[in-house]
């Protein structure tokens, strides 16, 4: 799923930190790393559904008002809850085999749904502050064939963004925890950038250089050669983003930030636009608009790295383009891995 970065940015820590946490209450080690994104709807997701699960709704207060959903596994609910109720490990095998759930069991995974409440709180109240108030709302168990699924039940109907991570706990076969959100919500949560066009409508601060060229800018297929375009004054830091995405295994198109965006989409197809500077200022943020208007239906992702960035910077790299940042000098794992989320690139 492309965009909501900022969105995924918060749920992946807060995730993390609640798997520590977590782990801490449970005497073990517990790691929840987000591993995926996308669009589904609440018919698709359960209509896939192969096995039972617990839904706990989170109500959402303040400035960000709705309700999303965190969806654990009833199986890796009982493993967690019973290891937190010290019961012996064969014992535990059983009841996950039978999934056989009790009183007892619920409480205590109420406890560590708590704590995963509590790290989203953490994080979402530091990143948008005195807006947002989370609350956990009592899980709700729903088995697939026999449980009714309803307009309502065990969630609404309606369209959703899927935040899907991967429990991993030592000696124990786990599944993943689902966020589900509204999008709607999301929405809210994480406001997607706009085209330029709109913005000038709403009478928004553009940024300056969007004369004639990119208004005029004639659209372009995304057909020809997989490429990816390096934009970047530095030759050294070109170099070494050039470095950075060889694996890729895409052709490389690179250039000034005052290159010809025509000239470097010329019989390629882009699949990602990495933009370098130093400070993140308007003349980068004008690159944004222009790359976007090169296939207005369709552009390609853009990734924005700068030494210096500041909160309005980011909002307003964002806002006019970028799906995603970077902090100079560069992290090769992390370049490695948000160019393989936007470019689909799966590890060997």
């Amino acid at each position: 799923m492309d965009g909501y970065t900022t969105l995924y940015g918060m749920l992946e820590t807060a995730l993390k930190q609640a798997g520590e946490e977590s782990g801490m209450l449970l005497g073990q080690e517990l790691s929840i790393a987000l591993a995926d994104s996308l669009s589904t709807s609440k018919s698709s997701y359960f209509g896939g559904l192969d096995d039972g699960c617990f839904v706990l709704g989170v109500d959402s207060g303040e400035s960000y008002g709705g309700q999303f959903y965190l969806v654990f596994s009833l199986r890796d609910s009982i493993v967690m809850s019973s290891i937190l109720l010290g019961i012996p490990p064969a014992r535990i095998q059983e009841k996950k085999r039978l999934s056989i759930i009790e009183n007892d069991d619920i409480d205590a995974f109420s406890e560590i749904a708590n704590m995963v409440n509590g790290a989203l709180n953490t994080v979402f109240q530091g990143t948008l502050p005195n807006k947002v108030r989370l609350k956990l709302l009592p899980p709700k168990k729903y088995i697939p064939e026999i449980d009714a699924l309803t307009s309502d039940e065990p969630l609404p109907d309606g369209d959703y963004l899927m935040f899907r991570s991967k429990l991993e706990m030592p000696g124990q076969e786990m599944n993943h925890l689902d966020v589900l959100i509204p999008t709607d919500l999301g929405e809210l949560f994480d406001p997607q950038p706009v085209c330029a066009d709109v913005v000038a409508a709403e009478g928004g601060e553009a940024p300056p250089e969007l004369g004639e060229e990119s208004a005029a800018a004639p659209l372009e297929t995304g057909g020809g050669v997989d490429s990816v375009v390096v934009l970047e004054d530095d030759e050294e830091q070109r170099k070494q983003m050039i470095e950075l995405l060889a694996f890729t295994g895409f052709q490389i198109a690179e250039g000034t930030l005052n290159a010809d965006i025509k000239e470097l989409f010329a019989g390629r197809n882009v699949k990602l636009v990495m933009i370098g500077s130093q400070d993140a200022d308007d003349r980068e943020l004008a690159v944004c608009i222009k790359v976007n208007a090169m296939r207005q239906d369709s552009p390609p992702p853009i990734i924005m790295s700068a030494e210096c960035w500041t909160r309005t910077a980011v909002l307003k790299a964002l806002k006019y383009g970028a799906r995603d940042i970077i902090i100079k000098p560069f992290n090769g794992d992390d370049v490695n891995s948000k160019v393989r989320r936007y470019c689909k690139i799966v590890p060997v």
